[in-house]
C-alpha cells in the first residue's frame, strides 16, 4: 500500500515537472512604435522580469577622479531632452512643452527621434505647436518610451566639464537604457557607469550637494545596503543623500520622489499635501517629509495632491529651465479646482520666474507628468571657449624614461571639441616648450611614450581647441618626475646614439642657448661623451665611435 502511494505521488511530481519544463517563457516585451508606454512596469515586463531580472551594466565601473558638482535643476540650463515616443497624446505635450522651452526660455530643445521620419513628423508637429525650431537639435537614437528622466543622462561638473553619470534603467527597455551612451558621444562627453539600478525620477537634488531619494532604490537593489547606495552616490556624485518612506503602489505605481517632491533652491522645496485624503499614508510622508525638510534649513511649500480613479494627480512634477516653470494643470473635474492653488503656490515659491500651465491629462494616467519626459542639460562653463580637465599626472607620479603611459583628460565646449594638444614642461609649469602630440582627437586617451630625460619638475597641459578657434586648457597641479639613466651621446633625447644625433651636436659645439632652446628637456651632460667634463671636438669623434 505505502508503495503505491509513493508510486502515485513521484508520478504527480513527474507530471507537475514536466507541466513546468514545458511551460512558454514569458515573451519579450516589445514597444510598438506610437503605443504609448507607462512609467511604470507593465504586467509583460513583470513576467519577463522573473527570469530575466536587470543586471548588466555596460562597463566597468569607474567613478569620476575630478572634483564633482552635482548640478541642480534650478540651475543654467543648456537645453532640455526629451524622446519623441508614445503616439499623438503624448507627443502634443512635448510639442506644448517645447514652445516655451524655445520661446520664453530662450533655451535648446534636444529630441531624440527613432529615424529621419519621424524626425520629419516632429519637425511638423514641432512647428505648429510654435516651437522655436532654430533652438531644436534632432538627435536619431531608438527609444523605447517617452520617460526620459528615468533612464536619460543625470550631469554633473568633473572640473569644469560636464560629465555624464548613468545609471542601469529599473525597466526592461533597452533602446531607452543606453541613450546615455549615445547622448555622450553626440555631445562627446565623458560616461561613468553607476553599478544601481534606478529611476531618474526617484531622486532631487541641490546645488550644495544634498541630495533625496524614496527606499524604492534600496528595493530595487537587494544586493546592496542602504548605506553602500548612499555611498555609491557620494562618490560619483559628491553628495549626501536622504532616503523616505515610498508611497504605496495603489497610490502611484512608481514610487518616486519627483510625484511628490520638488527641490526648487538651495534652502527651498515644494511638498504635496493631501486636503481630500488627511491622515492617509502619503498625506503622512509627506507631512514627515515637510517637518525634515524645514529642520534641514529648507523653506517648505506645499501643493495639493489628489488620488483619483487610481490616478495620481500632482503638481510637484515641473520642469524648471532658466527663467520659466512649467507646472501641469488637469482638466478631470475632480482635479480642475486645485489647478489655479497650485498655480499660486508656485508663483510665491518662484516669484522671479515665470509659472507656465501646461495640461498634464492626456499623460497623467501613465504615472508620470511633466517632469518625467524630460532632461536637463546644464551650460558649459567655458563662456563659449572649450573646457578641459587632466584626469592624470596631476602631480606627485614618478615615471621612467621609456615608459608607456596613458595620458588621460575629459573636454567640453558649448558646441564641439576639435582636437586637443598635448604639451610637457620640465621647469614647473613656466614653459610647456615640448609638444607631445598636436592635432589629435577629442577622445580622452593618448598613449604617450615617455622622453629618456631626468626632472623632478615635469608637467603635462591639455590645451583643447574648438572649431571657431577658441582654445581652453588644464594642466599638472603639481610637479612629476621622471627619471632616465644618462645616456651619453644622445644629444636629441631620442634614446638612442645614432647619425641623428650628429647636426644636434654640431648645434651644440657652434651655440649652446640655440641648442638648450631647441632641445630643452635633453641633459646638457649627454653631449659630454668623452666624459673629460667640458664638450668640444673630441666629443664629435668620441661620437664617432659610439655610433652602433
Amino acid at each position: 500500500m505505502r508503495s503505491a502511494i509513493l508510486s502515485a505521488v513521484f508520478a504527480c511530481c513527474s507530471v507537475a515537472a514536466v507541466a513546468r519544463a514545458t511551460q512558454p517563457e514569458a515573451p519579450r516585451p516589445e514597444f510598438p512604435e506610437g503605443t504609448p508606454v507607462p512609467r511604470s512596469l507593465t504586467p509583460q515586463e513583470a513576467a519577463w522580469l522573473k527570469s530575466h531580472p536587470i543586471q548588466t551594466l555596460r562597463g566597468t565601473p569607474e567613478p569620476p577622479s575630478g572634483p564633482i558638482e552635482c548640478v541642480a535643476e534650478y540651475e543654467p540650463m543648456e537645453g532640455i531632452l526629451m524622446s519623441w515616443e508614445g503616439g499623438v497624446s503624448f507627443t502634443n505635450v512635448l510639442a506644448a512643452m517645447a514652445k516655451w522651452i524655445t520661446n520664453d526660455a530662450a533655451t535648446l530643445v534636444y529630441m531624440v527621434v527613432d529615424n529621419a521620419a519621424e524626425q520629419s513628423a516632429a519637425t511638423t508637429s514641432l512647428s505648429s505647436a510654435g516651437a522655436l525650431m532654430t533652438r531644436v537639435k534632432f538627435l536619431i537614437r531608438e527609444t523605447d518610451s517617452i520617460w526620459i528622466r528615468d533612464y536619460g543622462p543625470r550631469y554633473i561638473y568633473e572640473g569644469n566639464c560636464r560629465a555624464i553619470i548613468d545609471h542601469i534603467y529599473n525597466r526592461p527597455r533597452p533602446a531607452d537604457d543606453v541613450l546615455p551612451v549615445g547622448f555622450a558621444e553626440y555631445k562627446n562627453h565623458a560616461r561613468y557607469d553607476l553599478d544601481l539600478i534606478h529611476g531618474g525620477g526617484n531622486y532631487h537634488l541641490d546645488a550644495i550637494n544634498r541630495s533625496f531619494c524614496t527606499k524604492l532604490v534600496v528595493n530595487e537593489n537587494p544586493s546592496k545596503t542602504q548605506m553602500q547606495i548612499h555611498d555609491l552616490w557620494q562618490s560619483y556624485q559628491a553628495v549626501d543623500t536622504h532616503f523616505f518612506d515610498p508611497f504605496p503602489t495603489s497610490v502611484d505605481a512608481t514610487q518616486h520622489l519627483d510625484m511628490w517632491m520638488q527641490v526648487i533652491a538651495d534652502n527651498k522645496v515644494v511638498i504635496s499635501d493631501w486636503p481630500n485624503n488627511v491622515g492617509s499614508t502619503q498625506d503622512v510622508i509627506c507631512d514627515q517629509a515637510a517637518l525634515y525638510m524645514a529642520a534641514q534649513g529648507y523653506t517648505v511649500f506645499r501643493t495639493p495632491a489628489r488620488s483619483v480613479g487610481g490616478i495620481h494627480y500632482t503638481y510637484t512634477n515641473v520642469v524648471m529651465c532658466n527663467n520659466i516653470v512649467l507646472v501641469p494643470s488637469y482638466t478631470n473635474p475632480s482635479v480642475t479646482a486645485h489647478n489655479e492653488p497650485a498655480r499660486l503656490v508656485w508663483a510665491g515659491a518662484m516669484p522671479d520666474k515665470t509659472i507656465i500651465q501646461v495640461n498634464g491629462q492626456p499623460i497623467v494616467g501613465s504615472a508620470g507628468v511633466l517632469h518625467c519626459i524630460v532632461m536637463h542639460i546644464p551650460t558649459a562653463r567655458g563662456s563659449g571657449s572649450p573646457t578641459a580637465y587632466l584626469k592624470n599626472l596631476r602631480g606627485g607620479e614618478s615615471l621612467m624614461g621609456g615608459d608607456l603611459v596613458e595620458i588621460r583628460w575629459i573636454s567640453d565646449d558649448d558646441a564641439s571639441v576639435t582636437s586637443v594638444d598635448l604639451q610637457l614642461s620640465n621647469n614647473g609649469g613656466a614653459s610647456y616648450p615640448t609638444t607631445i602630440v598636436a592635432g589629435t582627437a577629442p577622445d580622452g586617451s593618448y598613449l604617450w611614450t615617455v622622453p629618456p630625460i631626468s626632472t623632478s619638475a615635469a608637467r603635462i597641459r591639455a590645451v583643447v581647441y574648438d572649431g571657431e578657434s577658441h582654445t581652453g586648457f588644464d594642466q599638472s597641479a603639481a610637479n612629476f618626475s621622471i627619471t632616465s639613466p644618462l645616456l651619453r651621446g644622445d644629444v636629441n633625447c631620442d634614446g638612442a646614439v645614432n647619425f641623428g644625433d650628429a647636426p644636434v651636436m654640431a648645434l651644440r659645439l657652434i651655440d649652446p642657448t640655440a641648442y638648450g632652446m631647441a632641445y630643452p628637456l635633453c641633459d646638457p651632460a649627454a653631449a659630454d661623451v668623452n666624459i673629460d667634463g667640458r664638450v668640444d671636438g673630441d666629443d664629435v669623434d668620441a661620437l664617432f665611435n659610439v655610433f652602433p
